[in-house]
């Protein structure tokens, strides 16, 4: 699994010792976008959307695209306009808006959207994303974990599932059992100073964790933990 670690990490000198790595520049923050793409081997780019949620305003897809449009070329690529908290038809109204080759994206599955939807990104676009939302905001509970593994149930079951990313869960990722292709995550950039760590120790550690299992095992669904989210 790929392991993008979010930025920006601070101080610069920090950052150049995670030489080799994978990372994840928002256009919320673009600091380190130069270093990472210097330094780095894939870069993700990420809208800041989930951060613009949080302050209640909403993205400029225009400014995100032109931040894109000089360095978004292979292996590097970027997460797909998405509204959170948008219902389907206005995620499909979002991702009409990439003007780039959908080959350099990464079209986002909110989970508590029906798995119709899932179906449909899975077969349209050549890479998904899971974001955790609406009442599956919080990792790891149990009903995010049945969720979880109701979508890998569907994907499993098709001929050529898109490689999947895991927005902001690389831990769970890592753990398993879903066997997600990349996932990003800001530990390092946060948690370095505070635990007195060498930011590149911890990236290989984290780097060296991944999925139990390579192809994915159809699980039994938990039915009464999913009822209140749909089953299409």
């Amino acid at each position: 699994m790929i392991h993008h670690h979010g930025t920006p990490v601070t101080p610069r000198e920090m950052l150049y010792r995670m030489r080799g790595c994978n990372f994840c520049v928002a256009m919320s923050d673009p600091r380190d976008l130069d270093v990472a793409l210097a330094i780095g081997q894939i870069v993700m780019g990420d809208s800041g959307a989930f951060t613009a949620f949080l302050n209640g305003a909403s993205v400029n897809w225009d400014a995100y695209f032109a931040w894109l449009r000089p360095w978004l070329r292979p292996p590097h690529w970027a997460v797909a306009p998405d509204v959170i908290g948008g219902d389907v038809n206005v995620q499909r109204d979002a991702l009409r808006l990439w003007p780039f080759p959908r080959r350099l994206a990464g079209a986002v599955w909110h989970i508590h959207l029906p798995l119709d939807y899932l179906r449909e990104l899975a077969n349209e676009w050549p890479r998904v994303c899971f974001g955790s939302s609406g009442a599956l905001w919080q990792l790891g509970t149990d009903a995010w974990r049945a969720r979880l593994d109701r979508a890998w149930n569907i994907l499993g079951a098709m001929h050529d599932p898109p490689p999947v990313h895991i927005l902001r869960a690389m831990y769970h990722a890592s753990e398993g059992p879903w066997p997600f292709a990349s996932a990003d995550s800001v530990n390092v950039a946060r948690n370095f100073k505070c635990m007195e760590r060498d930011p590149a120790q911890m990236a290989r550690e984290i780097d060296g964790r991944n999925p139990p299992a390579s192809a994915w095992v159809q699980r039994p669904e938990q039915r009464d933990m999913l009822c209140s989210f749909g089953t299409k």
